[in-house]
């Protein structure tokens, strides 16, 4: 475990692991946790104590809402968007009962609370970690494992997905870090969803 999280975030990790059993949010929130990790050694001056634990924790507040409407919270046509802010508050909450319970030494947990609320409906960032932290959660997006499970919340191709992202997501990103790594993504998973068609292609298809 210690080999992917650092070792001060994982007790953090099983706390918030139960909240995180809807809509991928466990997977998608190791995910994002290293690519937040990537975006740190570009960015040496941001505190990894405050980013890393405010990635672990940022979606528990998911947990307290139905299922069934946790796919339309998000989106260009979201049904339900005042959940994204909804989910923000109840994700403060958990993390700070989380904290509460650890008493990890060395955390500024005011600094990771006031990140979580606010991850996903401030759109400009506090602080370089605020900026990271949101980053590392749109990155995840542009994934093979984010394409493939935004897919199929919308029942849409990889192709359409990836083109709703590029419009409604990559203008988000924050940092000149993020919207690299956002290119290099888009580019593989578009590569990829391209591929079979290209391969497919003779002289006689010019």
């Amino acid at each position: 475990m210690t080999g992917y999280l650092a070792p001060r975030d994982v007790p953090i990790w099983v706390a918030a692991k139960p909240w995180l059993d809807v809509r991928s949010n466990d997977e998608h929130t190791l995910i994002s946790y290293r690519i937040a990790l990537a975006l740190l050694q570009r960015h040496s001056d941001a505190d990894a104590g405050i980013v890393l634990p405010a990635v672990l924790l940022h979606d528990v507040g998911w947990k307290m809402f139905p299922e069934e409407k946790l796919a339309a919270a998000v989106g260009p046509d979201a049904k339900y968007p005042e959940l994204q802010r909804e989910h923000e508050i109840e994700g403060a909450r958990i993390a700070r009962e989380i904290f509460e319970r650890l008493a990890i030494p060395g955390i500024d947990v005011a600094r990771v609370i006031e990140i979580i609320d606010g991850h996903d409906t401030r759109k400009h960032a506090l602080t370089l970690e605020d900026a990271l932290v949101k980053d590392a959660d749109k990155l995840w997006r542009f994934t093979a494992h984010g394409v493939a499970t935004i897919s199929g919340w919308y029942g849409s191709s990889a192709k359409e997905t990836l083109a709703m992202l590029e419009s409604f997501v990559v203008p988000s990103i924050l940092t000149d870090t993020g919207k690299a790594a956002a290119a290099v993504l888009i580019a593989e998973q578009s590569a990829m969803a391209w591929l079979a068609g290209l391969m497919r292609l003779t002289g006689s298809s010019q």
